[in-house]
């Protein structure tokens, strides 16, 4: 295995452009700091989440970056959803007590604007919190300000 990946590693260092390179770098890292305990899922290390909390909201912020993006150069839909989902998804499992968790039952996204620039914010909400079921809502935004996105989700209350 150990082999196998090093070939892996060596064609792509000798055969990627700047920009493989640049993904590959980030990858690597990531994996890295899973490995190094300083993140919690190979996803929040890949995609390099900031996170911050308070007991009324959830903002994740993540650079932009060659992996996230489609063919038009621009953040693709699914990584503005799951940076949404996350920031969503734990504010609802933040809110819950020892023994409980929330799981996404149902993620509505608009989509308004490209995602470009240097970063992606997703910023939370709590819109209703009941005894099987919370509703969040989300906005994200590129660096310049300009909402790219929002979303609802309902989350499912379950015993851990």
């Amino acid at each position: 295995m150990k082999d196998e990946l090093r070939q892996l590693l060596e064609s792509c260092i000798e055969n990627g452009s700047e920009t493989d390179l640049d993904a590959l770098t980030c990858l690597l890292e990531a994996v890295q700091k899973k490995i190094n305990q300083k993140r919690s899922t190979f996803i929040d290390g890949i995609l390099q989440m900031k996170r911050t909390m308070d007991q009324e909201s959830c903002e994740i912020t993540i650079p932009i970056n060659p992996i996230i993006n489609n063919n038009l150069n621009i953040v693709h839909g699914g990584i503005t959803a799951t940076v949404l989902d996350t920031a969503m998804g734990s504010l609802a499992n933040s809110l819950l007590p020892e023994g409980f968790g929330a799981v996404t039952n149902q993620l509505n996204i608009h989509y308004i604007a490209p995602g470009i620039g240097e970063s992606l914010r997703c910023k939370a909400e709590v819109v209703h919190q009941g005894s099987k079921t919370l509703v969040i809502s989300g906005e994200a935004f590129r660096s310049d300000g300009k909402k790219i996105a929002y979303a609802t989700g309902t989350f499912f209350i379950i015993n851990k």
